[in-house]
């Protein structure tokens, strides 16, 4: 039987001005501890306590849609319809064109969401046909709340690997938006140290789009993604050259033409001269950034993400690094130089760390599901009929 559900929910209504209260929810139907209401209001009093358990609990939801060759659905629908993280099914023949065959539709929690995913692969349904993970905003049904109850973890914890993967891969292609927003943020940088102004240091620091190639470091780690290493690697390397490179063009200019002077690069400057000095604080704050724009990351909660991006000093670094080259300012160089490696690789590091802990607790999770499906297949095997 499926545990309890408790609550406790009031309710007025303009016909009786009366104090409504439910009771429990129990599996096998609503059962309604009602105060001064009748029983004529049993239903509007369970519909109300059933809506309101919806909006009370963090369960997340995902939709997967499908399409198979025709060869295919059956065993793609075997295996949705044998997995209890599964609340709804649908399936409409004849409905795809290309490949040929069938749409399969289904919901499914997000805890249970690895182990369909990774089944689906087995059966090859990426090769020969398509499968698309969608996240589900809002929903309401009985049947999906409950198969998230059966579905061991958190939904809010939960990671999905296809999505992150598919993230990591797409936050650190190299292109022609990626180069754009990295100079842009590290010119900005630059005026922000010639005015040592630490709001322009922060806008900067927002604006810079690093951190999803940085990230998708260690997804490629943990994952085992060669090709995935290379490409972030790549284009953060040669994102930071370009962008130092143009930096450096543009403060030769400015120095050309008066705007920046060598006192404006050596002089006092309070507010941004924590830029070129590192010490142990900048590598503690990349390693505590980088675990927590990870966790934003995989719990798709990307809120969490700003708190990241001004907590670290890598866009204000680079363009520190292009001043010094500009005015020849070793120091400088070699000081801005060691704060972005100790930040890029802090943030590296805590990213590594943390997925290494997300997989291993969700594989444990996943090996968990895959024997309680195991058991539950043998049982059905073993009924008649």
């Amino acid at each position: 039987m499926t545990p309890e559900i408790l609550y406790v929910v009031t309710e007025r209504t303009p016909s009786s001005g009366g104090l409504y209260t439910c009771g429990k929810l129990l599996s096998g139907g609503t059962r309604a501890r009602m105060g001064r209401a009748g029983q004529s209001q049993a239903r509007r009093i369970r519909w109300c306590a059933i809506r309101t358990v919806r909006l009370r609990d963090t369960v997340r939801m995902l939709h997967l849609r499908i399409s198979s060759p025709a060869a295919q659905t059956d065993r793609v629908l075997a295996l949705l319809e044998s997995d209890t993280s599964v609340s709804a099914l649908s399936v409409v023949r004849r409905a795809s064109l290309r490949p040929p065959g069938d749409l399969v539709l289904a919901d499914v929690a997000r805890e249970g969401a690895n182990v369909v995913i990774d089944g689906l692969r087995d059966l090859g349904v990426h090769q020969g046909g398509s499968l698309h993970v969608e996240h589900v905003t809002t929903w309401l049904s009985k049947d999906g709340y409950e198969a998230e109850r059966r579905t061991p973890g958190s939904s809010a914890d939960s990671v999905v690997w296809a999505d992150v993967t598919q993230r990591a891969y797409e936050d650190s292609e190299l292109n022609w938006t990626y180069g754009s927003f990295m100079t842009l943020a590290t010119l900005i940088a630059t005026i922000a140290i010639v005015l040592d102004s630490q709001i322009l240091v922060i806008g900067a620091m927002v604006l810079g789009p690093e951190f999803g190639a940085v990230a998708a470091l260690g997804v490629a780690l943990v994952r085992r993604r060669t090709t995935l290493l290379r490409r972030a690697t790549v284009t953060l390397v040669a994102g930071f050259a370009a962008a130092i490179a143009l930096t450096t063009l543009f403060a030769l200019a400015a120095k050309a033409l008066g705007w920046i002077t060598l006192g404006d690069v050596t002089g006092p400057r309070p507010g941004t001269d924590f830029i070129y000095f590192p010490d142990k604080w900048s590598f503690i704050v990349a390693v505590i950034a980088g675990a927590a724009g990870v966790l934003s990351v995989t719990s798709a909660r990307t809120g969490g993400l700003s708190g990241v991006f001004i907590s670290v000093t890598t866009v204000p670094a680079a363009g520190n690094i292009a001043l010094g080259l500009a005015f020849g300012v070793g120091h400088e160089v070699w000081g801005s130089t060691l704060q972005l490696a100790l930040n890029l690789s802090g943030m590296a590091l805590a990213g590594w760390a943390t997925l290494a802990v997300q997989q291993a607790v969700w594989a444990r999770m996943s090996a968990k599901r895959v024997r309680m499906l195991g058991r539950l297949r043998h049982r059905g095997s073993k009924q008649p009929g």
